[in-house]
Protein backbone atom coordinates (compact mmCIF):
# COMPACT_ATOMS: atom_id res chain seq x y z
CA UNK A 1 0.00 0.00 0.00
CA UNK A 2 2.85 2.27 0.07
CA UNK A 3 5.55 2.81 -2.61
CA UNK A 4 8.87 4.72 -1.81
CA UNK A 5 9.46 6.11 -4.96
CA UNK A 6 5.74 7.79 -5.15
CA UNK A 7 6.78 8.53 -1.50
CA UNK A 8 9.63 10.04 -2.69
CA UNK A 9 8.39 12.23 -5.44
CA UNK A 10 5.73 13.58 -3.86
CA UNK A 11 7.86 14.80 -1.22
CA UNK A 12 10.20 16.25 -3.94
CA UNK A 13 6.97 18.18 -5.12
CA UNK A 14 5.87 19.54 -2.12
CA UNK A 15 9.00 20.55 -0.65
CA UNK A 16 10.40 22.70 -3.21
CA UNK A 17 11.66 25.75 -2.78
CA UNK A 18 8.75 28.03 -3.38
CA UNK A 19 5.79 25.55 -1.99
CA UNK A 20 8.04 25.09 1.04
CA UNK A 21 8.23 29.05 1.53
CA UNK A 22 4.33 28.98 1.37
CA UNK A 23 4.68 26.01 3.80
CA UNK A 24 6.70 27.78 6.05
CA UNK A 25 5.20 31.36 6.13
CA UNK A 26 2.21 30.74 8.75
CA UNK A 27 3.91 28.47 10.88
CA UNK A 28 6.57 31.72 11.71
CA UNK A 29 3.47 34.56 11.97
CA UNK A 30 2.11 31.83 14.31
CA UNK A 31 5.40 31.88 15.87
CA UNK A 32 5.82 35.28 15.58
CA UNK A 33 2.24 36.16 17.50
CA UNK A 34 3.09 33.95 20.48
CA UNK A 35 6.24 35.81 20.82
CA UNK A 36 4.84 39.39 20.37
CA UNK A 37 1.57 37.91 22.50
CA UNK A 38 3.38 36.91 25.66
CA UNK A 39 5.63 39.80 25.88
CA UNK A 40 2.36 42.05 25.43
CA UNK A 41 0.43 40.26 28.39
CA UNK A 42 2.99 37.46 30.19
CA UNK A 43 1.59 33.81 30.36
CA UNK A 44 -2.00 33.34 30.36
CA UNK A 45 -3.97 30.07 29.67
CA UNK A 46 -6.99 31.99 28.27
CA UNK A 47 -4.76 34.11 25.98
CA UNK A 48 -2.96 30.65 24.70
CA UNK A 49 -6.05 29.02 24.16
CA UNK A 50 -7.56 31.80 21.92
CA UNK A 51 -4.23 32.09 20.21
CA UNK A 52 -4.13 28.44 19.43
CA UNK A 53 -7.66 27.81 18.74
CA UNK A 54 -8.49 31.16 16.81
CA UNK A 55 -5.53 31.28 14.81
CA UNK A 56 -3.27 27.89 14.98
CA UNK A 57 -6.57 25.28 14.87
CA UNK A 58 -8.69 27.33 12.94
CA UNK A 59 -6.57 29.11 10.34
CA UNK A 60 -3.21 27.51 9.47
CA UNK A 61 -3.76 23.93 9.87
CA UNK A 62 -6.48 23.81 7.03
CA UNK A 63 -4.78 25.89 4.63
CA UNK A 64 -1.60 24.20 4.94
CA UNK A 65 -4.10 21.08 4.74
CA UNK A 66 -4.71 22.64 1.52
CA UNK A 67 -1.19 23.02 0.76
CA UNK A 68 -0.08 19.85 1.23
CA UNK A 69 -3.40 17.76 0.40
CA UNK A 70 -3.87 19.47 -3.35
CA UNK A 71 -0.25 19.51 -3.54
CA UNK A 72 0.37 16.03 -3.20
CA UNK A 73 -1.76 15.12 -6.83
CA UNK A 74 -2.68 18.48 -8.39
CA UNK A 75 -0.14 19.23 -10.05
CA UNK A 76 0.25 16.47 -11.48
CA UNK A 77 -3.27 16.04 -12.89
CA UNK A 78 -3.31 19.55 -13.93
CA UNK A 79 0.30 19.23 -16.35
CA UNK A 80 -0.63 15.85 -17.47
CA UNK A 81 2.93 14.46 -15.68
CA UNK A 82 0.11 11.86 -13.74
CA UNK A 83 0.07 9.90 -17.33
CA UNK A 84 3.55 8.59 -16.08
CA UNK A 85 2.83 7.15 -13.24
CA UNK A 86 -0.45 5.63 -14.32
CA UNK A 87 1.84 4.01 -16.64
CA UNK A 88 3.89 1.91 -14.25
CA UNK A 89 2.35 -1.26 -12.53
CA UNK A 90 1.34 0.24 -9.62
CA UNK A 91 -2.61 -0.26 -8.16
CA UNK A 92 -4.23 3.34 -7.94
CA UNK A 93 -5.02 2.60 -4.08
CA UNK A 94 -1.44 2.30 -3.25
CA UNK A 95 -0.74 5.50 -5.29
CA UNK A 96 -3.13 7.01 -3.18
CA UNK A 97 -2.39 6.06 -0.26
CA UNK A 98 0.93 6.76 -0.66
CA UNK A 99 0.59 10.13 -1.22
CA UNK A 100 -1.80 11.12 2.05
CA UNK A 101 0.67 9.54 3.91
CA UNK A 102 3.14 12.22 2.11
CA UNK A 103 0.58 14.72 2.48
CA UNK A 104 -0.33 14.19 6.30
CA UNK A 105 3.39 13.82 7.41
CA UNK A 106 3.95 17.75 5.56
CA UNK A 107 0.98 18.89 7.00
CA UNK A 108 1.88 17.50 10.29
CA UNK A 109 5.34 18.78 10.66
CA UNK A 110 4.15 22.11 9.10
CA UNK A 111 1.05 22.66 11.27
CA UNK A 112 1.65 20.91 14.54
CA UNK A 113 5.23 21.00 15.84
CA UNK A 114 4.89 25.16 15.42
CA UNK A 115 1.75 24.68 17.47
CA UNK A 116 3.71 23.01 20.01
CA UNK A 117 6.54 25.82 20.08
CA UNK A 118 3.75 28.25 20.18
CA UNK A 119 1.28 26.48 22.89
CA UNK A 120 5.01 26.54 24.93
CA UNK A 121 5.54 30.16 24.31
CA UNK A 122 2.45 31.36 25.53
CA UNK A 123 1.96 29.53 28.31
CA UNK A 124 4.67 27.54 29.32
CA UNK A 125 2.06 24.23 28.28
CA UNK A 126 -0.32 25.26 31.24
CA UNK A 127 -2.79 23.14 31.84
CA UNK A 128 -2.05 21.12 28.93
CA UNK A 129 -3.09 23.69 26.52
CA UNK A 130 -0.05 23.47 24.01
CA UNK A 131 -0.17 19.84 24.15
CA UNK A 132 -4.28 20.36 23.81
CA UNK A 133 -3.67 22.37 20.78
CA UNK A 134 -0.74 20.47 19.35
CA UNK A 135 -2.90 16.55 19.42
CA UNK A 136 -6.07 18.45 17.88
CA UNK A 137 -3.61 19.93 14.86
CA UNK A 138 -2.31 16.28 14.38
CA UNK A 139 -6.02 14.80 14.13
CA UNK A 140 -7.12 17.39 12.09
CA UNK A 141 -4.04 17.25 9.62
CA UNK A 142 -5.22 13.72 8.64
CA UNK A 143 -8.56 14.47 7.99
CA UNK A 144 -7.90 17.32 6.01
CA UNK A 145 -5.04 15.50 4.02
CA UNK A 146 -7.69 13.28 3.01
CA UNK A 147 -10.23 15.49 2.29
CA UNK A 148 -7.62 17.53 0.43
CA UNK A 149 -6.08 15.17 -1.58
CA UNK A 150 -9.65 14.72 -2.56
CA UNK A 151 -10.15 17.83 -4.17
CA UNK A 152 -7.01 17.33 -5.82
CA UNK A 153 -8.56 14.54 -7.91
CA UNK A 154 -11.48 15.24 -8.57
CA UNK A 155 -11.06 19.19 -9.69
CA UNK A 156 -8.85 22.03 -11.29
CA UNK A 157 -9.41 24.08 -9.34
CA UNK A 158 -8.72 22.28 -5.68
CA UNK A 159 -6.56 25.35 -4.28
CA UNK A 160 -9.46 27.62 -4.64
CA UNK A 161 -11.77 25.26 -3.43
CA UNK A 162 -9.49 24.65 -0.43
CA UNK A 163 -9.19 27.78 0.78
CA UNK A 164 -12.79 28.93 0.63
CA UNK A 165 -13.32 25.90 2.53
CA UNK A 166 -10.67 26.32 4.78
CA UNK A 167 -11.73 29.97 5.66
CA UNK A 168 -15.11 30.30 4.78
CA UNK A 169 -16.31 26.95 6.51
CA UNK A 170 -13.58 26.15 9.35
CA UNK A 171 -12.57 29.91 10.16
CA UNK A 172 -15.47 31.39 10.17
CA UNK A 173 -18.79 29.29 10.43
CA UNK A 174 -16.81 26.03 12.01
CA UNK A 175 -16.09 28.92 14.89
CA UNK A 176 -18.50 31.02 14.75
CA UNK A 177 -21.97 29.60 13.60
CA UNK A 178 -23.58 26.86 15.73
CA UNK A 179 -24.97 24.53 13.81
CA UNK A 180 -22.09 24.65 11.02
CA UNK A 181 -20.07 23.31 13.86
CA UNK A 182 -20.88 19.67 14.45
CA UNK A 183 -19.90 19.13 10.47
CA UNK A 184 -16.55 21.01 11.14
CA UNK A 185 -12.98 18.97 11.34
CA UNK A 186 -12.01 21.83 13.53
CA UNK A 187 -14.68 20.62 16.40
CA UNK A 188 -13.91 17.40 15.73
CA UNK A 189 -10.22 17.81 16.41
CA UNK A 190 -11.34 20.23 19.10
CA UNK A 191 -13.16 17.25 21.15
CA UNK A 192 -9.73 15.14 21.13
CA UNK A 193 -8.08 18.17 22.44
CA UNK A 194 -10.37 18.78 25.48
CA UNK A 195 -9.94 15.07 26.59
CA UNK A 196 -6.37 15.94 26.83
CA UNK A 197 -6.72 19.54 28.56
CA UNK A 198 -9.94 18.62 30.32
CA UNK A 199 -11.56 21.71 32.02
CA UNK A 200 -13.12 24.67 30.17
CA UNK A 201 -10.00 26.01 28.87
CA UNK A 202 -10.82 24.09 25.32
CA UNK A 203 -14.59 22.58 24.47
CA UNK A 204 -16.03 21.48 21.58
CA UNK A 205 -19.72 21.48 20.42
CA UNK A 206 -18.79 17.51 19.03
CA UNK A 207 -19.33 14.77 21.78
CA UNK A 208 -15.41 12.94 21.46
CA UNK A 209 -16.95 9.41 20.74
CA UNK A 210 -19.12 11.10 17.63
CA UNK A 211 -15.78 13.43 16.82
CA UNK A 212 -13.60 10.29 16.54
CA UNK A 213 -16.19 8.80 14.42
CA UNK A 214 -16.74 11.14 12.14
CA UNK A 215 -12.61 12.03 11.61
CA UNK A 216 -12.03 8.09 10.77
CA UNK A 217 -15.27 7.95 8.57
CA UNK A 218 -14.04 11.59 6.50
CA UNK A 219 -10.65 10.10 6.45
CA UNK A 220 -11.41 6.41 4.86
CA UNK A 221 -14.34 7.64 2.50
CA UNK A 222 -12.01 10.17 0.92
CA UNK A 223 -9.03 8.22 0.72
CA UNK A 224 -11.72 5.27 -1.02
CA UNK A 225 -13.19 7.67 -3.40
CA UNK A 226 -9.81 9.58 -4.42
CA UNK A 227 -8.87 6.03 -5.52
CA UNK A 228 -12.21 5.37 -7.20
CA UNK A 229 -11.37 8.58 -9.28
CA UNK A 230 -8.02 8.12 -9.93
CA UNK A 231 -9.10 5.06 -11.76
CA UNK A 232 -11.35 6.33 -13.70
CA UNK A 233 -9.18 8.58 -15.00
CA UNK A 234 -6.56 5.93 -15.76
CA UNK A 235 -9.81 4.41 -17.82
CA UNK A 236 -10.77 7.62 -19.50
CA UNK A 237 -7.44 8.19 -20.38
CA UNK A 238 -6.78 5.12 -21.71
CA UNK A 239 -10.01 5.43 -23.89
Amino acid sequence: MYDPTVARLTYRALLGRRRALILGALPLLLIVISVAVRGLTGADDQTAADVLGGFALATMVPIIGVIAGTGAIGPEIDDGSVVYLLSKPLKRPTIIFTKLIVAIAVTMVFSAVPTLIAGLILNGNGQQVAVAYTVAALVSSIAYSALFLLLGTVSRHAVVFGLVYALVWEALFGSLVPGARTLSVQQWSLAVAHKVAGGDLVTSDVGLTTATVLLIAVTVLATWYAGQKLRALTLAGEE
